[in-house]
């Protein structure tokens, strides 16, 4: 019997340590491992409060401020710490229903029961002042103070670019971000976000049961330190960029000016354009989903995405072509009698002196010299077909930039279009076009497509005799002056620098030759400046052709290098050569000595004399 019992105290006592193990696991599971609990007691006494940094201020070339921060505020709400409160007192101080609150409510609970994230964004100052005195009746809630920006200018919209909410591909791509944070999304803003956002810091807060804040968590041992901004500044002269957008008013367009010496972009137009301020707050939503809908497309930058065929500018670099090849010098002669005819094939011309030598054809922008160019460079002898003239052709444009992205500072530029040979094969047939089938090319028209930027860049390496600076934005990066070290390169294209001389003449006489001289560019003369240009007239299927013009001052030791392109302009002497003159006169001289062209082009209203032309034709 005694043995009977004496198993039973065994078993009784493995039974109270089986029990007491089992209490021990769990109290290490609930303790340890599952945080769960831990996390719901510390959101009863402590608040995370992120501390967004302000985004680093943007300057002009001169050191005018172009982007500034103002205080905004968001509501936050963690639902952990929520309990019963006067709803309708909550709805009246915000400005929402009953129905808006809850619905928010659950939207906040299905993100997180733990984490805050926001409530209602950007609440005006005076709707925080009046919330702060109260914010003690809502547990649960409490204000977060970031940044909004704002502009002392109506200008440069597409340069600055926004900043809006990040979203979840982003915050999926990058854990930098979270729910409710900002990011650049277009222009400057995002192509610096990462030098402009500063980096984010925490602050932990004990919280007593009424949710009001009662000090800094262990003396802040556990805060992280927010870091602001890094302000930049930017290589545009704003008051030629508010210049270039008044004389771009009612008109459909762009402008690009570069500094030939260095490849700093002086302005950048495209237009229609839109107020900066319209981007940003809670109203930002509503206007993008207006200028969206916009039948003139403000939002579309012209000036890095448009692609317009380049037009007779592009008879400079088939010149600069055919001399490197040496099928061409600067006194061959080819005669014009009102076009260039092959058999029955014409590419007409208008009336002007014949025959002409290169300097004097780039003068009178004669399309049957560069059409006779054009094929000796393709069907040169040196070369064992049409096909390795034309590779040889390609690899000219592509070196001043065509053809592909320039690799600027702006994430949404285009490359263009340079055709290829297998475009023509598909076209054709593989091996069976000729040179005469694409001779189009010669006066840029067929399947070229260039933008602005592309061709300010090309006025830039011909002012330059042969080599550019890629184009860029930034000019300073904080106090260090650095920046990246591709905008510090010379880029050589293929053409040796003697070759540009007569081109160079040609542009000078096209702007600056005495009248009956056949100057087709002489509405962009200035008193006093040597201006050397080039018009162009890119055809469009759509209506009035577009007016095109690309231009370059002084001749010697230039400082600005542009081009100018107004859609349904017509010839580029008509609208884009003389804006252009107003353009180069106001930038080195900040004065405009032709007041009457200054008043044309401002009067002039394209857009609307466009909507007539359509409607009559209807």
């Amino acid at each position: 019997m005694k043995k009977v019992y004496a198993w039973r105290k065994y078993v009784i006592v493995g039974v109270m340590i089986l029990v007491f193990l089992l209490y021990v696991v769990r109290l290490f599971s609930l303790q340890v491992i599952d945080k769960s609990y831990r996390l719901t007691a510390s959101t009863n006494v402590l608040r995370y409060v992120t501390q967004y940094p302000a985004r680093g201020l943007i300057y002009d070339r001169a050191g005018n401020l172009l982007v500034y921060n103002e205080a905004a505020y968001d509501l936050m709400v963690n639902p952990a710490q929520m309990s019963d409160f006067d709803t309708l007192d909550f709805c009246s101080i915000l400005g929402l229903t009953v129905e808006d609150v809850r619905n928010k409510i659950e939207s906040a609970r299905a993100y997180s029961q733990y984490t805050s994230s926001p409530f209602l964004k950007l609440i005006s100052s005076e709707t925080y002042a009046i919330l702060q005195e109260k914010l003690y009746k809502f547990p649960g809630f409490f204000v977060q103070v970031r940044t909004l920006r704002k502009y002392p200018a109506d200008i440069a919209a597409h340069i600055l670019g926004y900043v809006g909410e990040v979203d979840e591909e982003t915050m999926e791509r990058n854990p930098y971000y979270k729910l409710g944070d900002y990011i650049g999304i277009s222009g400057i803003e995002k192509s610096y976000e990462e030098v402009l956002r500063g980096r984010k810091g925490v602050e932990i807060f004990l919280v007593d049961v009424h949710n009001r804040i009662k000090g800094s968590y262990m003396n802040g041992r556990f805060d992280t330190t927010v870091a602001v901004g890094t302000d930049i500044a930017i290589t545009i002269h704003s008051g030629l960029q508010a210049y270039g957008e008044k004389l771009m008013r009612n008109k459909i367009g762009s402008i690009v000016a570069i500094e030939p010496s260095s490849g700093e972009i002086l302005m950048l137009v495209s237009s229609p354009t839109y107020d900066p301020s319209l981007m940003v707050g809670r109203i930002r939503s509503e206007n993008f989903l207006n200028l969206s809908q916009d039948s003139l497309k403000p939002l579309f930058n012209r000036a890095l995405m448009a692609q317009y065929p380049p037009g007779s500018t592009f008879k400079l670099m088939n010149g600069l072509i055919g001399l490197q090849e040496r099928v061409l010098y600067p006194g061959t002669e080819y005669y014009c009698d009102f076009g260039y005819y092959v058999g029955n094939f014409r590419v007409g011309c208008h009336n002007h002196d014949s025959p002409l030598n290169l300097t004097r054809a780039v003068q009178n922008s004669c399309n049957a010299y560069f059409c006779y160019v054009f094929r000796s460079v393709l069907d040169n002898p040196r070369y064992e077909s049409v096909r390795e003239g034309f590779w040889a052709w390609s690899n000219y444009i592509r070196s001043f930039g065509f053809g592909d992205k320039l690799n600027s500072d702006f994430t949404n530029e285009l490359k263009g279009l340079v055709p290829t040979d297998t475009l023509y094969d598909s076209k054709y047939g593989r091996d069976r076009w000729q040179s005469l089938m694409l001779v189009s090319l010669a006066i840029g028209q067929g399947e070229l497509g260039t933008t602005p930027l592309q061709m300010a860049n090309m006025t830039s390496a011909i002012a330059n005799r042969g080599y550019y600076y890629i184009p860029h934005i930034i000019k300073n990066i904080g106090n260090s002056g650095n920046i990246d070290a591709r905008f510090l390169e010379k880029h050589r294209t293929e053409i040796d620098s003697i070759h540009f001389i007569p081109i160079l003449n040609g542009m000078d006489l096209a702007v600056n030759g005495e009248p009956g001289t056949g100057s087709t560019a002489r509405s962009a003369s200035i008193p006093g400046i040597r201006v050397c240009g080039k018009t162009g007239t890119a055809e469009n299927p759509h209506g009035e052709d577009h007016s095109i013009f690309v231009a370059f001052a002084p001749k010697n030791n230039p400082e600005i290098a542009l081009a100018v392109y107004v859609e349904n302009g017509g010839f580029g002497a008509t609208y884009a050569a003389p804006l252009a003159s107003l353009i180069i006169e106001k930038y080195l001289t900040d004065t405009i000595s032709r007041p009457w062209v200054e008043e044309r082009i401002l009067n002039t209203d394209l857009i609307h004399l466009e909507k007539e032309s359509e409607h009559m034709d209807q």
